[in-house]
C-alpha cells in the first residue's frame, strides 16, 4: 500500500511521478521515498516508522532543515560505487541516496539534487496539514 502527496507534476496512468510517497514495508511499518517529477526515486528513509504519519513528520523535519543538510558520501560495501547518508542527531541516518553512483562526484550532484528538491518542496503545503487524510493521500497505484 502507497500514499503520497505530489509535488504538482501530476500523474500518469501509472502513478505518481514526483514528490514524496510512504509505502508499508513487508513488516507491516512504513518507509517514505522522494521521487523527482520525472518519477526517478532520489532518496529514501533508512528507517521504518509505526505509521505513514510519522514518516510524514520525520520527512517534514528533514525538509525544514534543508538548507543546513549535510551528508557522508561512502563507497558501497559490496560491488562498485558511493551511496550518500544524511546523519540524523544520534548518528542514525536519516535519508540515504536510493541507489549507488559509480563516481564520486556524481554522488556529491545527486545529494545537492536532492536538497534542491527538498527545498523546493518546501515552499508547498506541509505533508502533515491535511486534516481530512493527514496530509496524505492513496496514489492512483495503492
Amino acid at each position: 500500500m502507497a500514499v503520497s502527496r505530489s509535488g504538482g507534476s501530476g500523474a500518469r496512468a501509472g502513478g505518481v511521478r514526483g514528490g514524496f510517497q510512504t509505502e508499508r514495508a513487508a513488516n507491516g511499518r512504513y518507509q517514505w521515498q522522494l521521487k523527482a517529477p520525472n518519477g526517478r526515486i532520489v532518496a529514501v528513509s533508512p528507517a521504518v516508522y509505526e505509521s505513514a504519519a510519522e514518516a510524514g513528520l520525520v520527512f517534514d523535519a528533514l525538509r525544514s532543515g534543508a538548507p543546513e543538510l549535510t551528508a557522508r558520501i561512502t563507497h558501497v560495501r559490496e560491488g562498485i560505487g558511493w551511496i550518500w547518508v544524511v546523519p540524523g542527531p544520534r548518528g542514525l541516518p536519516e535519508a540515504r541516496s536510493s541507489r549507488a553512483y559509480e563516481r564520486y562526484a556524481t554522488c556529491q550532484n545527486a545529494f545537492r539534487r536532492f536538497v534542491a528538491l527538498l527545498e523546493r518542496r518546501g515552499e508547498e503545503q506541509p505533508v502533515g496539514s491535511d486534516p481530512a487524510v493527514g496530509g496524505l493521500r492513496p496514489s492512483d497505484d495503492a
